[in-house]
């Protein structure tokens, strides 16, 4: 559920996600309570007008203020980003966050026509954006990416990516591009940036992340043939593991995670 321009009562208990640059707004004594003294609201008092709703969270409304450039510096809280929130919180309370960064997003980047630059305007029945003068019309961008996890043996491989930090090695994932399918794009991405060839793909879950707007595919592989030859763009190292010693891999709720652990399983 996403209600835009909702009509609030402040003093009422709810979850308020509040984003400033990338970054979310935690009491640092009571992470994850369901409200915020109204004296932390009025530093978003002007934002007010603009409140979003993105749904619902053990019985309590969960509302979206985005301050966009301003951050405050509020005593008893800290502003975390989404990856440093996600280590804190159980997955369906992140989810809601992601799904408010993403909501904060979109709306940071559909001020304009892309057709006519005219000013747009908010729905008001749905989550979109409408330009008054062309009739075009926005809805908020999701990029299908696939992630993929493949077994060879008793060993998967994973890679190290540019940007990772800590040392973190993961299973390999590239957006789809315009005109392949899902299946065309594990392959593809594979073979680019480990240079090795696959068989046995099989669907194995989905999971949105707000990194900044992605719905992540995942699939399961075995290994077919070829040489690990990096493409040194995106994968800087990458090698196949040994299940019983493996380097350090995304948390088990990610969807990277998940298919580390099924591969494991034998699935």
């Amino acid at each position: 559920m996403i209600i835009q321009n909702v009509n609030i009562q402040t003093q009422q208990p709810a979850w308020w996600f509040i984003f400033s640059h990338n970054q979310l707004l935690q009491i640092e004594t009571a992470p994850g309570v369901p409200n915020l003294p109204a004296s932390l609201l009025d530093y978003a008092s002007h934002h007010l007008e603009q409140v979003t709703q993105i749904g619902e969270y053990q019985g309590h409304p969960c509302y979206l203020i985005d301050m966009e450039g301003e951050q405050p510096e509020i005593e008893g809280t800290e502003w975390l980003s989404l990856r440093h929130f996600l280590m804190r919180n159980d997955q369906e309370l992140f989810q809601i966050a992601a799904r408010a960064w993403q909501v904060a997003v979109f709306l940071r980047t559909h001020r304009y026509c892309g057709k006519c630059g005219s000013r747009m305007h908010r729905i008001d029945w749905e989550l979109a954006t409408q330009c008054p003068s062309c009739e075009h019309r926005c809805y908020p961008r999701i990029s299908p990416c696939i992630i993929v996890a493949i077994k060879k043996g008793n060993q998967i491989l994973l890679a190290q990516g540019r940007h990772h930090q800590h040392d973190m090695y993961s299973t390999l994932a590239g957006f789809v591009e315009s005109g392949e399918s899902l299946e065309q794009a594990v392959h593809r991405e594979v073979m680019e940036e480990v240079g090795v060839e696959i068989g046995n793909l099989r669907y194995f879950s989905s999971q949105p992340w707000p990194f900044p707007h992605s719905l992540m595919v995942g699939y399961l592989a075995d290994f077919k043939a070829g040489d690990i030859k990096v493409d040194g763009h995106e994968i800087i190292k990458a090698d196949f593991f040994d299940f019983d010693n493996l380097p350090y891999t995304p948390p088990p709720f990610s969807i990277a995670g998940q298919l580390i652990k099924a591969t494991i399983e034998g699935k």
